[in-house]
């Protein structure tokens, strides 16, 4: 850990340490009538308002208390986005214990797992998830009780997990007369663990300090630009790295939150849009691809939907054409990481750009964008050295910031530092003007002869043909150059295109010794849990395919 010089004369404002706490307090007491909106798995629209959020997180506060929780304790989650989940989140972190969100979307053996490894004491849980407690509870035997979100009556009476409570139950049973506890800002808040493409997963411990520096920078104008003039619904789930942070600086601007439940699909998405007047909204591109899907089949328009920030991983420039020019929606282009609470930078423009031409503007904002304030970030070769920001040298990503890990949970992995900077395992370029591209992951990249080929460009071009839905690019064998390009494609429904059309379609957009050596159509793409694409599976699963010859 790096040591501070004390200064000869030191300031003399209040020193209140930065809670999660007070971003519930501060909505309750300034923006209390605004509402809080969810589909709830039940099926029915739940409606209420950040003051009685605030009430029911401290009722819950109180349950905990009473269920023998301490400082520092671990309690999960598995749940969808919704205000039982919310108040979960201040409930839990607010009297000083570690919200632990699950991905419901692992699979069951590495639940069990994670929920060991991060020794929970209580698991709350969405009535969906009641399959993946059966399937855990006889392997998780330090969980000493399971609270499922519901009210008595949907509780199941099959006895198969231990000590099972309704939330319902311990809100009505617990007073909302609760003060929220004062302790050191730097003290961790919650613990959201990697995806575990490779490798058991490995948990991020988050502090309040570190939760409550990420809300302001993600605010910020060009960041997510959050305010209590929009109606926010979060697509991306609340155990998807916390939401990107959106439960958190929703309630610190006093914006409307919408949640969507368990229910993504593109129908029903652009119902509650259209309901609750949604303004703003985030999630990673597969989403966005069965909204407009729907949307395009039923020629509807957006009536209130003005911006969304795009990540996970990269946003197609078609997509983001399409959300731009055919419906008026402004993108923000996003990256960050699980390491990263998530966000690192955002894609806007500035004021020297305002006369540029479209496709002058859409090349920039295709990028990953611009740091925010809080992180910094630069590029190196595999030796180390500083590579130049012309934004056509591309190297390994390294970043670091108040809101960027030091090391995982329990030490896994052991120093994972370099010289004191985190490497992101994402190669990039940065422009003259500080915007950073994603090229590759440096897992994905292919290396030709000698030379990388990165994947992100060729996949985009691929779904730009009209006929293209998903497209995935990896690396093969080759005898002379060692690998090679190969894209694996779906087609759209009802579409037609050969591999020699579609081959043909990258000319004049890549250089020729980037052009995919071959192409195969598949059904569909593996996803992971955060819905990026399983290159590591398409890898096993192609490994042996063999390139034409010329």
């Amino acid at each position: 850990m790096s040591s501070y010089a004390m200064s000869p004369l030191m300031g003399q404002m209040m020193n209140k340490p930065m809670l999660i706490s007070s971003l519930i307090e501060h909505a309750d007491r300034y923006f209390g009538k605004n509402e809080i909106v969810s589909r709830r798995v039940e099926g029915d629209i739940h409606r209420y308002n950040y003051s009685e959020c605030h009430r029911r997180s401290k009722k819950l506060a109180n349950a905990f208390a009473e269920l023998g929780v301490k400082i520092g304790d671990r309690i999960a989650t598995l749940a969808w986005n919704g205000y039982r989940h919310l108040e979960a989140y201040y409930a839990v972190s607010g009297s000083g214990a570690v919200l632990h969100t699950i991905n419901p979307r692992l699979h069951p053996e590495q639940i069990a797992y994670i929920a060991n490894h991060a020794e929970d004491q209580y698991l709350l849980f969405d009535m969906t998830f009641l399959p993946i407690v059966q399937a855990i509870a006889a392997h998780c035997p330090g969980i000493k009780g399971y609270i499922m979100m519901c009210d008595r009556d949907k509780l199941p009476a099959d006895g198969k997990i231990p000590n099972l409570m309704a939330y319902e139950d311990l809100i009505e049973a617990n007073s909302d007369d609760f003060v929220w506890p004062v302790f050191d800002e730097n003290s961790a808040s919650s613990l959201c663990y990697t995806s575990g493409t490779t490798g058991n997963p490995k948990g991020a411990l988050y502090s309040h300090r570190s939760t409550i520096l990420h809300s302001y920078a993600s605010s910020l104008p060009d960041g997510l630009n959050v305010s209590a003039r929009d109606s926010v619904l979060p697509v991306v789930p609340m155990f998807h790295v916390n939401a990107w942070g959106l439960p958190y600086s929703a309630p610190l601007n006093g914006a409307k939150l919408v949640f969507p439940g368990p229910h993504l699909d593109g129908k029903s998405l652009y119902e509650i849009f259209e309901q609750e007047k949604v303004t703003f909204s985030a999630g990673v591109p597969t989403v966005w691809l069965g909204l407009l899907t729907y949307v395009a089949q039923n020629n509807l328009k957006f009536s209130t939907f003005k911006r969304t920030v795009i990540g996970g991983s990269a946003c197609p420039p078609a997509m983001m054409k399409t959300l731009r020019h055919t419906y008026g929606v402004e993108v923000v282009h996003a990256w960050g990481m699980t390491e990263m609470s998530p966000l690192g930078t955002a894609g806007t423009l500035m004021a020297k750009h305002a006369d540029l031409t479209e496709d002058e503007k859409q090349a920039i904002l295709q990028k990953q964008g611009h740091v925010l304030y809080g992180v910094e970030m630069k590029i190196v070769d595999d030796a180390g050295q500083e590579l130049p920001w012309d934004g056509k040298t591309y190297g390994n990503l390294l970043v670091k910031g108040p809101w960027i890990i030091h090391s995982y949970y329990k030490n896994e992995g052991g120093d994972v530092l370099e010289d004191g900077w985190f490497p992101t395992g994402d190669v990039a370029t940065i422009d003259t003007d500080g915007y950073m591209q994603i090229t590759d992951r440096s897992k994905d990249v292919v290396k030709s002869g000698g030379e990388w080929i990165g994947t992100i460009d060729l996949e985009n071009v691929a779904v730009s043909h009209p006929a293209i839905l998903q497209a995935a690019c990896i690396g093969v064998f080759h005898p002379k150059w060692d690998e090679r390009p190969l894209l694996l494609a779906v087609k759209k429904p009802g579409a037609e295109v050969t591999r020699e059309e579609l081959l043909q379609f990258f000319d004049g957009k890549v250089a020729k010794w980037w052009l995919p050596d071959d192409v195969v159509f598949v059904e569909s793409l593996p996803l992971g849990a955060t819905g990026k694409i399983l290159k590591n599976k398409l890898r096993e699963q192609f490994k042996e395919h063999k390139l034409p010859t010329a």
